[in-house]
């Protein structure tokens, strides 16, 4: 994706109009009902509970006084032989369902250093919950970089203090991309990292380019570490900008929910694939899928490859076909996707079709 194309994209965040109601509200699975029936009865049936599951699962494999060892027709093996045999089946049983017992005690719900213990779950077409959501994202990510690098929260809350954008700004970062689209990057990634720098512009948008110039080594020796560095500093700030809106009553978000949405995607790329920073499989899904809810068709493609996958998440067709048809209703088509327009994957109720 070239600069311009960014651009636009974020121009696309921040002025467009916000996801389809139809599909967002049902990002839930359905329902179904399952009832046995004979000509004069029904019986609804349920689906057994986890811990109905995993008590018969321990209750096959504990032995029954009545499920005697066959004994051997080797007539030559003694007694003791065929007690110290069923001892050590009786062993290994009991060994192996301890250990089952034990993976089963320690399945906890998935988590990230990257991601607020807090982090509301939104079923609803409602932005500014999403925005706000984002928001929560960009300052837990803060943070988490902090605590890895000592020393940074000062420099960010003194860079928030400058003005992060201005004609002058604006100005620069258009002749920078000029340079970049000539060829000329070297000139063009030093101007984004001057526009960059948190002790100078502060710029949210010049942040996200100089990221992104950092990760693909435009112009420059590759640092992906720099490159997360910089879009951690671009989503702080936006987030920053983007709270006081939202604080003020506007449900639409600020001048900087582009430069946030941005951001919030391209981290959940560096955690996807581990640029610059560990691979975080629920990070990843979380981002993606907070972008996606803003308006990023890109991000709606990630976020359905996820429940397709199950990265980050349990597999959940539904909410990938649900996804994948919004990304492709916005003008983001995947080819080979055909299958998410069978009637199966049509939320309740709604009849749309491609």
């Amino acid at each position: 994706m070239g600069i311009r194309d960014i651009l636009k994209k974020k121009d696309d965040l921040s002025t467009g109009q916000p996801p389809e109601k139809g599909t967002i509200d049902h990002l839930a699975a359905p329902e179904f009902t399952i009832i046995r029936s004979d000509t004069s009865t029904q019986e609804r049936i349920y689906p057994p509970s986890m811990k109905s599951v995993d008590n018969l699962h321990l209750a096959v494999q504990e032995p029954k006084e009545k499920d005697k060892p066959r004994r051997s027709l080797d007539v030559f093996r003694s007694g003791r032989s065929r007690s110290a045999s069923e001892s050590s089946q009786t062993k290994k049983e009991s060994g192996a369902r301890r250990l089952s017992q034990r993976l089963h005690l320690s399945r906890a719900p998935p988590s990230s250093e990257n991601v607020p213990e807090n982090l509301p779950d939104i079923v609803t077409s409602d932005e500014a919950q999403w925005e706000k959501r984002a928001t929560m994202l960009a300052g837990q990510n803060n943070r988490a970089r902090s605590n890895s690098r000592p020393g940074t929260p000062s420099d960010s809350s003194r860079g928030e203090e400058r003005a992060v954008s201005s004609q002058q700004i604006d100005q620069d970062i258009q002749e920078a991309i000029r340079l970049h689209e000539e060829g000329k990057l070297e000139l063009s990634t030093r101007m984004f990292g001057r526009l960059a720098d948190p002790q100078g512009a502060n710029n949210p948008l010049s942040q996200v380019l100089y990221g992104l110039a950092l990760r693909h080594g435009w112009g420059c020796a590759p640092d992906p570490e720099g490159a997360v560095k910089y879009l951690s500093a671009a989503a702080s700030n936006s987030a920053s900008i983007e709270q006081m809106a939202l604080q003020a009553g506007m449900k639409k978000g600020g001048a900087a929910k582009g430069e946030l949405v941005l951001a919030i995607f391209e981290l959940a790329n560096c955690f996807r694939h581990g640029w610059g920073i560990e691979k975080d499989a629920y990070a990843a899904k979380q981002y993606y899928e907070t972008a996606a809810n803003l308006g990023d068709t890109d991000a709606m493609n990630e976020i359905a490859w996820c429940y397709v996958e199950g990265f980050g998440c349990k597999k959940d067709k539904f909410a990938a076909a649900r996804y994948y048809r919004l990304a492709e209703k916005a003008g983001n088509k995947t080819l080979g996707n055909s299958w998410i327009w069978k009637e199966k994957y049509d939320p309740p109720g709604d009849g749309n079709r491609k």
